[in-house]
């Protein structure tokens, strides 16, 4: 777990990123509706969590910022007997003082007034520029005249770009679960059922081990349905002789894994899809070797897309020269989508890819990608060979950058033809 101690560190590393004379304000997530009166199960709101690891809504954390000195206050919601009989516990003041390190605590319904008395005389305002949290809207109005406005979101972001040991540790234990998942589906047997029947198992697993829910909506996709990238309807029928590309990954105490891997209905691999499945795989094993600090993304995305072009020239799947098809586009309607994604606390961390003067920022020690190189060949493609028609193939793994390389996070979770046949066939 977190510590405290880091919440604290994060909040100082925001804080010398403020200008003098400023005031800084970020709150928690609000409560979204579901249907009519019933709601969606709350999520805090990354960026909030990141910085103070609360977990309930109606909060607010203030920065307040003078010369090279600052100060926090976090505004929680009071405790009312009658309200947490309905909506559970809340900690409330007293024990939020106790818990977080910051210098103020105050109870959620002093926020207006005491947010009035921490802009006055402040020059410039830190906040979510572009939220539409309702609680937000309300604080505008008391800095409308402030003309220096800067987005903490965008702040926090970057400060995400780089895990701690203790988040690797935890998106190492979300890993961890989500194997067990991909491995109960290998093992399972998967003829005459349907693919919500494998994505209940799939779930199962995550909930039976203590995650929170899945990090993002399960895909389950068998044979063709693999080639709508992102296919949720999960609700045909797995059939024999086809793959099922299964993208599952749980989040597990916040922290998110993002995991795919496409095998057998009935436990073995057909030569047209051993074919296709091994041209994937070692293109994603050779970028992954080649991931270190110092290496751009851009780049790992241009050797995919030219193995993977340059084995679809071999198979027969396009025909020419492979530069002239990449320099044309023609593999992009077989490879669509980019190498991998920053993750962490969102399976998508939404950390900048580019720096503030539109550089793209190479690899660095401690950042988190996935890995995911993928064909997708639609059944009705008449200029493909027949028996490679219907089959679509993702790999995808979630990369730690290391000191002189990378480290693979979900290594244990098998992928070779080899080990996910013998697991099937167990």
């Amino acid at each position: 777990m977190i510590k405290e101690s880091e919440y604290k560190k994060r909040r100082d590393l925001l804080a010398k990123k403020m200008l003098n004379n400023s005031v800084g304000i970020i709150f928690s997530a609000e409560y979204t509706t579901r249907s009519h009166d019933t709601q969606h199960p709350f999520r805090q709101d990354s960026n909030f969590y990141y910085l103070t690891g609360f977990k309930e809504d109606n909060a607010v954390l203030v920065f307040i910022k003078t010369k090279n000195k600052y100060k926090t206050a976090l505004f929680v919601q009071k405790k009312d007997e009658l309200l947490e009989l309905w909506t559970g516990k809340r900690l409330g003041e007293k024990e939020a003082k106790k818990r977080f390190q910051v210098d103020k605590v105050y109870t959620s319904d002093k926020l207006k007034k005491r947010f009035k008395s921490f802009v006055k005389n402040k020059k410039n305002i830190y906040c979510e520029v572009n939220s539409k949290k309702q609680e937000f809207k309300k604080i505008l109005k008391l800095v409308k005249d402030f003309k220096n406005r800067y987005d903490i979101t965008q702040i926090v972001q970057k400060m995400r770009l780089f895990k701690s040991p203790a988040e690797i540790e935890l998106i190492k234990e979300s890993i961890a679960i989500t194997a067990k998942a991909h491995h109960r589906a290998m093992c399972l047997n998967k003829r005459n059922k349907y693919e919500h029947e494998l994505q209940a198992e799939i779930e199962h697993e995550f909930k039976v081990n203590a995650a929170y829910s899945d990090a993002y909506t399960s895909i389950v996709a068998c044979g063709n349905n693999a080639n709508t990238l992102h296919y949720i309807e999960n609700d045909k029928p797995l059939i024999d002789k086809e793959l099922i590309l299964i993208d599952a990954g749980c989040e597990h105490n916040y922290y998110a894994s993002d995991i795919t891997r496409t095998i057998p209905v009935n436990g073995r691999y057909t030569q047209p899809q051993k074919e296709l499945y091994n041209l994937v795989l070692n293109t994603q094993l050779k970028i992954i070797n080649m991931i270190k600090p110092g290496v751009k993304r851009t780049h790992l995305q241009e050797i995919a897309e030219k193995m993977l072009t340059k084995g679809m020239v071999e198979l027969g799947i396009l025909k020419g020269d492979y530069k002239k098809l990449i320099k044309q586009q023609k593999h992009k309607r077989y490879y669509p989508h980019g190498i991998g994604h920053w993750m962490g606390i969102d399976v998508h961390d939404p950390a900048p890819y580019k720096d503030t003067k539109n550089q793209e920022i190479p690899l660095q020690k401690g950042m988190v990608l996935t890995i995911e190189p993928g064909l997708y060949i639609d059944k009705n493609d008449k200029s493909v060979p027949k028996k490679y028609r219907g089959i679509g193939i993702r790999i995808e793994d979630d990369i730690l950058v290391i000191k002189d390389g990378a480290q693979n996070l979900s290594n244990a979770i098998v992928k070779s033809i080899e080990e996910i046949e013998a697991l099937a066939n167990y």
